[in-house]
């Protein structure tokens, strides 16, 4: 126990300075707009060096982004802890809804709003940030896949992760994201054959 205590401070420490420096940034890019600062501004107003930012993040536009990992693993929590009877795309459609929720009582709606109009427009970021996202579609086929009691991810539980996070993305573009969101589970879970037969017979 005497040698645990002390890396857990460490990583707490870590952990503390990552979240310093991503905050700073972001709120410098807000201001400033991203391509206006440079990492040396950054590492000087989080008071730390260039390489301690090159240290906790690979390249700029990485340091927006400071929760990546933690959103991976409550992406595959949401399918793995769900509760009986839950079924897997209903467990992911509930996080992402949650998800929603959780960011607009945050930040509140406005500043959500602005963070989005913020990404949305600045390339580099709106590039970063989706292919980010999508490299969690091994963690989440795998997933799946130990749920279902497989050997390895199908080529239907590829596709499905890859649709899945997809919607996401296309989730946090829009203006209703709630909307956006229902659509595309009615989608997911329903078949296109059976949307286009309830439109059709409007």
């Amino acid at each position: 126990m005497t040698t645990s205590e002390p890396l857990g401070r460490r990583e707490r420490k870590k952990a503390a300075t990552r979240k310093n420096i991503s905050d700073v940034a972001t709120m410098m890019f807000l201001e400033r707009g991203f391509d206006e600062v440079s990492i040396r501004e950054v590492a000087d107003a989080a008071d730390v060096s260039p390489t301690t930012v090159f240290a906790h993040f690979p390249q700029k536009e990485a340091l927006v982004f400071d929760e990546d990992d933690e959103q991976r693993d409550r992406l595959v929590a949401a399918v793995r802890e769900r509760a009986e009877g839950v079924t897997i795309s209903r467990a992911i459609h509930d996080f992402y809804r949650s998800e929603i929720g959780v960011n607009l009582d945050e930040h509140g709606e406005d500043v959500a709003r602005i963070f989005m109009r913020f990404l949305n427009e600045t390339p580099a970021l709106r590039d970063y940030a989706a292919k980010m996202w999508l490299r969690h579609e091994d963690a989440l086929a795998d997933a799946i896949a130990d749920e279902l009691d497989l050997d390895a991810p199908t080529a239907e539980l590829r596709v499905f992760s890859r649709f899945v996070l997809q919607l996401q993305l296309l989730v946090t573009d829009s203006d209703d994201q709630l909307a956006t969101l229902e659509a595309g589970f009615v989608v997911l879970d329903g078949g296109w054959d059976q949307v286009e037969a309830r439109l059709a017979g409007r």
